[in-house]
């Protein structure tokens, strides 16, 4: 009995000692991370029965609408031209290495097969498909990580009270049971990991709504409670939350909405510090709206597009590029054109960009850098003839033109490395220079 005794006594203070460390992530979790670094582009999807309406996914929120009113789009959602295959072919052609898609989002309306509520595309819409679980098993067989969006926020369910600041107009009594929402987020999550195979990131978003500190969101919302249900079930996958702040415990990465890393130039990021050590993701709008507005025309040109895919490997970071499929689950083709370019683009300079890290510098008036080894890579982003690369950390054997490999003069400084640049080739969008160091730290 003593010795039944003192094992529960050394079992009851391995728990306290793990709790008392922290968030200490596993083998798996940490190769995961490695590898998510090294991805530097996925495609998000913002997709939901508010495609239907044309107007964004806040078009509940938007209109405004009730949740009665809004509800009633489920009836007669059917994407009848949605391809799983089609979508992650295309996907995998643009050189995305993982996909993010909503799996529900502040509308409340789940797009998969959950046990939790019948407000779901098998049983609330005449598809009856689990759009989710085809494009997990095409997924696995391109070879794309899936990646999971989902929302704190709902504006649909009674239980999600107090209320926030958004999705007042949805008609829902003032009264609810906010630990019957928790546990129902929980329970969705749970399925979320165990129904669709291994899952590469949780991509949280909405704790905002209810505003507070650090410490009141997390007491709040119970998120060191609900990373560590999630990390028991996969220990391997990544946990992000868009909260626009310095990363909580138990998070694996960190996101910036319409902005770098460091950068403020959308809004959301005032109060945002960048990790020094967790993989960080830039998502990014193709157009106006992260889901599908009919009127919105005003797409980013492929050369845009490579630009911040370019900027934000420059930073350390992923592009995570927003789609909005149509109604009818398809790809607009404004967004489908440019997919194809960039993976063209890809095709031949993607060696300058996956697997890289950020190039010791910040942005320069000509660009940006990357780094791989012993190699740095020079983007000149803007035409010029002659730059300098403030960097001397150590000997540079050789400066090449990306594109044919012929020498490029160079000088090294003091201040840096002189480079004349070879003319530039005409629509030309990045100039890549590679120097090949005999080491760098």
């Amino acid at each position: 009995m003593k010795k039944i005794t003192a094992t529960i006594a050394i079992i009851l203070a391995s728990i306290f000692m793990l709790h008392a460390q922290g968030y200490v992530p596993s083998e798996e979790n940490l190769r995961n991370r490695k590898e998510f670094s090294e991805a530097r582009f996925g495609i998000f999807i913002h997709w939901g029965i508010y495609s239907m309406l044309g107007d964004g996914e806040w078009a509940m929120h938007n209109l405004p609408m009730t949740f009665e009113e809004y509800s009633h789009l489920a009836a007669g959602f059917y994407p009848s031209r949605f391809d799983a295959k089609e979508w992650v072919k295309l996907f995998k052609e643009a050189g995305a290495k993982y996909m993010t898609i909503t799996s529900r989002h502040h509308d409340g309306f789940s797009m998969f097969a959950t046990k939790a509520s019948p407000y779901n595309i098998v049983d609330a819409t005449p598809f009856r498909r689990d759009v989710l679980k085809e494009l997990s098993e095409a997924c696995a067989e391109e070879g794309l990580k899936l990646n999971f969006y989902y929302s704190h926020l709902d504006w649909s369910r009674n239980d999600y009270y107090p209320r926030g600041n958004t999705g007042r107009a949805a008609g829902r009594p003032e009264e609810g049971d906010w630990n019957s929402y928790l546990r129902f987020m929980n329970a969705q999550l749970t399925e979320l990991l165990t129904n669709y195979g291994p899952i590469g990131c949780i991509w949280f978003d909405g704790v905002w709504d209810k505003g507070g500190s650090h410490e009141e969101i997390e007491k709040t919302w119970k998120l060191s409670e609900q990373y560590r249900m999630i990390h028991s079930i996969q220990p391997g996958v990544l946990i992000g939350n868009n909260h626009h702040l310095g990363v909580f415990e138990g998070e694996d990465m960190q996101m910036f909405e319409q902005d770098l890393p460091g950068q403020n130039t959308a809004g959301h990021s005032a109060n945002s510090v960048v990790s020094e050590t967790l993989p960080l993701e830039t998502c990014v709008t193709m157009n106006g709206n992260w889901g599908y507005q009919v009127r919105d025309k005003a797409y980013k040109s492929v050369a845009d597009l490579i630009r911040l895919l370019v900027k934000a490997a420059s930073n350390n970071a992923n592009l995570l590029l927003n789609i909005g499929p149509r109604p009818d689950g398809t790809i607009p083709e404004e967004a489908a054109q440019r997919l194809r370019a960039m993976g063209k683009w890809l095709e031949k300079y993607g060696e300058t960009i996956y697997g890289t890290t950020g190039g010791f510098m910040k942005e320069q008036s000509w660009g940006v850098t990357t780094r791989k080894d012993n190699r740095l890579y020079i983007h000149v982003l803007n035409p010029s003839e002659t730059i300098l690369v403030p960097f001397s950390g150590s000997r540079l054997l050789s400066a090449v033109n990306f594109d044919d490999g012929s020498k490029v003069r160079f000088t090294q400084l003091p201040e840096g490395i002189v480079l004349t640049l070879p003319e530039r080739q005409e629509g030309q969008t990045d100039q890549i220079i590679t120097l090949t160091f005999r080491q760098l730290q």
